[in-house]
């Protein structure tokens, strides 16, 4: 039981987010089913497609790196080479510990809200290329938050030669829970914007589309959108605290 606080630390990560999808509990709880000692969390990963967004997030921007290196603790039970994204048990008591771990007690104490996912993705972004600044600061918050968020420039490798309207389709249809749509004046003029519109116009009645209406359109462009109730964002004021509230905002609505 020498393990059990260590668990509890790597479970929560650096932060615990009970509304997220819980990446470290992910990578903990595939290694104690692993037949072996160590996993690639690559090859986990593709295994677990409603994992990948959070879990490959941790991953790839370095913070599963960062957060076992700063705790010590962990290093005396856990090997984690990023080079090669391969996690491996130390110590035979600590695979033995983890084996016998009954999860959804675990889960409960934490306070995690949900681990099951009726969707690929939370959210999913549709904006103009303009207005890529804005969604990437959305998209980064999201992410810092353990949500899952289609963003295109972080799925670049994933949609080489793929057709990207048959890639892109089934993600605004039905693959995340909600399509974040950001209307600026120049979101009807868009092709891509066009096309991800159709696919989830007839979300709007599923409550699965938020707005995100920009303060200085044009009256009257977006009258049907602004029955539903939205964020507003002004392009006038700092980026920075508006993102916040975005993200506050979008972490709350998941939540309930």
């Amino acid at each position: 039981m020498s393990f059990s606080d260590l668990v509890r630390t790597f479970i929560i990560g650096p932060k615990l987010r009970r509304e997220g999808r819980a990446p470290y509990l992910h990578i903990l709880r595939w290694l104690a089913d692993s037949d072996s000692w160590s996993i690639s969390l690559k090859e986990e990963v593709r295994n677990h497609p409603e994992a990948s967004g959070s879990v490959g997030q941790v991953v790839e921007k370095g913070y599963l790196k960062k957060f076992v290196e700063t705790h010590p603790e962990f290093q005396d039970v856990l090997n984690y080479d990023d080079s090669t994204n391969i996690l491996t048990v130390e110590d035979p008591q600590f695979i033995f510990f983890i084996r016998n771990i009954i999860w959804y007690k675990l889960v409960q104490q934490l306070g995690f809200k949900n681990l099951k996912f009726d969707s690929k993705y939370d959210f999913a972004l549709s904006f103009a290329g303009i207005e890529r600044e804005l969604a990437r600061k959305i998209f980064d918050g999201l992410t810092d938050c353990e949500f899952s968020v289609f963003y295109d420039e972080n799925e670049q490798h994933r949609i080489l030669a793929e057709n990207i309207e048959d890639y892109l389709a089934p993600i605004y249809r039905s693959e995340a829970k909600y399509v974040i749509c950001l209307l600026s004046s120049t979101y009807p003029t868009r092709i891509w914007a066009k096309f991800e519109s159709d696919q989830f116009k007839q979300r709007f009645g599923d409550h699965c589309v938020i707005p995100v209406l920009f303060k200085d359109v044009p009256l009257g462009m977006f009258d049907e959108v602004s029955k539903v109730g939205g964020i507003t964002f002004d392009p006038s004021r700092d980026m920075s605290p508006q993102v916040h509230e975005i993200v506050h905002l979008l972490t709350k609505k998941l939540g309930e």
